[in-house]
C-alpha cells in the first residue's frame, strides 16, 4: 500500500513539476515541446501494451480476447464520451500555447478543468496495474503516465498567466489536476483489489484509455508545427526504452 501511495503522490507530482518548468521558461520552442510530448507518448504506448494489455490476457485465460477487446473499446469509448463534453488540450489552446478566446478567464477555466477531468482515467489506468500485484509493470504504467503528466503541467502556466491568473491560484489550479491523478491512482487500486474478478476487464479497459490519449492527443499534438519526423523518432526511442525496461525487470 506505501508503494501505491507513494506512485500516486509522484504520477501526480509530475504535473507539478510540469508546472514549475512552466513557471521558470514561461515558453517553449514547438520542436521541444513536441519531442518531449513525443517521448512520453512512445512511453505510454509501450505501458498501455506492455503493462496492460497482455497481461489482461494472460489473467482471463482462453477467453481473454473475449474480455480484453471490449475492455479496449470501453475505455476508448469512456474517453471519446469526456472529449465531447470537455474538450481537451488541442482543442483549447492554441499553437503558440496560449488560450483561445482573448485569454478569457472561462475559457482558460475550462481549460484546467479539461485536464483535470483527463487525468482520472490515467490515475485510474496506474492504480490498476497495482490491483494486478505485479509492481514492475504497474511502477513502468505510472512511469509513463507520470512522464506525460510533465509536459501537460508544463503548458497549464502560459494560459492562466496570460489571462491575467495570479501565480498563487495558477500554482494552486496545477495542484489540483495533479490531485485528480492522485485520487484516480488509488480509485484503481482499491476497485480491482476489492474485486479480483474484474481485473482482466479493468486492465484491459486502462490500456484502452491510454491507447486513446496516445493516438487522439499526443499524436496529433507533436504532429501539428512540423516535427513530424523528429517526433516519429521520439515516439521511437521512448517505446523502445520502456521495452527494454520491461525485459531487464523481467
Amino acid at each position: 500500500m506505501n508503494m501505491v501511495l507513494l506512485t500516486a503522490l509522484g504520477v501526480g507530482g509530475a504535473t507539478v513539476i510540469g508546472a514549475f518548468i512552466g513557471f521558470v521558461f514561461k515558453r517553449f520552442s514547438h520542436r521541444f515541446a513536441d519531442i518531449v510530448l513525443s517521448f512520453a507518448a512512445g512511453v505510454m504506448l509501450a505501458a498501455a501494451v506492455l503493462g496492460l494489455i497482455l497481461p489482461a490476457i494472460e489473467y482471463s485465460g482462453l477467453n481473454g480476447l473475449l474480455v480484453v477487446v471490449p475492455g479496449i473499446f470501453a475505455g476508448a469509448l469512456c474517453l471519446n464520451l469526456i472529449d465531447k463534453l470537455v474538450p481537451h488540450l488541442h482543442k483549447l489552446v492554441g499553437h503558440d500555447g496560449e488560450a483561445h478566446s482573448n485569454h478569457s478567464i472561462d475559457k482558460v477555466l475550462l481549460f484546467v478543468m479539461a485536464i483535470a477531468i483527463h487525468n482520472l482515467p490515467e490515475g485510474i489506468a496506474a492504480g490498476v496495474g497495482f490491483g494486478s500485484e505485479n509492481t514492475a509493470q504497474a511502477l513502468m504504467i505510472a512511469g509513463g503516465i507520470a512522464l506525460q503528466n510533465i509536459p501537460e503541467g508544463m503548458v497549464i502556466i502560459g494560459p492562466m498567466l496570460a489571462a491575467g491568473v495570479s501565480k498563487k491560484r495558477t500554482f494552486i489550479c496545477a495542484l489540483m489536476t495533479g490531485l485528480i491523478e492522485v485520487i484516480g491512482t488509488l480509485i484503481g487500486y482499491f476497485a480491482v483489489s476489492i474485486a479480483s474478478a474484474i481485473l482482466p476487464f479493468a486492465l484491459a479497459f486502462a490500456g484502452g484509455t491510454m491507447l486513446y490519449v496516445v493516438s487522439d492527443e499526443m499524436i496529433p499534438e507533436t504532429h501539428a508545427h512540423g516535427n513530424e519526423r523528429g517526433a516519429t523518432y521520439a515516439l521511437l526511442v521512448g517505446f523502445c526504452v520502456m521495452l527494454i525496461t520491461d525485459v531487464l525487470l523481467g
